[in-house]
């Protein structure tokens, strides 16, 4: 056989082998999701205290590559007084023109065999957090927990400006809305 047939032959073996690899390497993926993640914001000023929590937060995680995709809806975040809720989507976060926010990143610290055992890992998250149509770079902290039955646990915690968000706080309210106010965000991962 001549050379240039051998090196055919060979290239279509390559690609026979990297082909009939591809559906190991797609199962070999790690994701991980929940349609119910808890998402809390919190406002602390002398003035007064405003609190909202979120229960129906969307998300997947790829522990294979790192990556991370979150969907929170603006309106499902609920209040303790009906009036601050109603505020908060009309008048702050035009829930009707941006009905929801976004972050796009990567968690790094954890590797898919670390989700195999019980533990807790200490992790860093990079990415895009997009609220009120304008994305901002974020880069926090965060803890994956794994108990001895493997449920899989995330949480983190990190601060947001709303002016950073180009969402405006009048002036009568300012002093009653903190500048920054702390997210934390709590997970319950299923294995998807």
């Amino acid at each position: 056989m001549n050379t240039e047939k051998q090196g055919t032959m060979n290239s279509l073996k390559n690609i026979c082998i990297a082909l009939s690899m591809a559906p190991m390497a797609l199962m070999a993926q790690e994701r991980f999701a929940t349609r119910n993640g808890h998402i809390t914001f919190f406002s602390h000023t002398s003035m007064e205290d405003i609190e909202a929590h979120n229960r129906k937060v969307t998300t997947v995680w790829d522990a294979t590559t790192g990556a991370v995709e979150f969907a929170v809806l603006i309106k499902a975040f609920e209040f303790e007084k009906a009036l601050m809720q109603e505020h908060f989507n009309e008048n702050y976060m035009d829930s009707n023109t941006f009905p929801k926010a976004t972050f796009k990143g990567k968690i790094s610290g954890v590797s898919a065999a670390d989700l195999k055992k019980a533990g807790t890992y200490p992790v860093d998250v990079t990415g895009e957090l997009t609220i009120h149509g304008v994305a901002k770079p974020v880069t926090t902290k965060g803890t994956i927990t794994v108990d001895a039955s493997g449920a899989v646990k995330a949480s983190s915690e990190f601060d947001v400006k709303p002016e950073d968000h180009g969402i405006e706080i009048p002036g009568v309210v300012r002093k009653n809305i903190a500048e920054r106010m702390k997210v934390t965000v709590a997970l319950d991962y299923a294995k998807m």
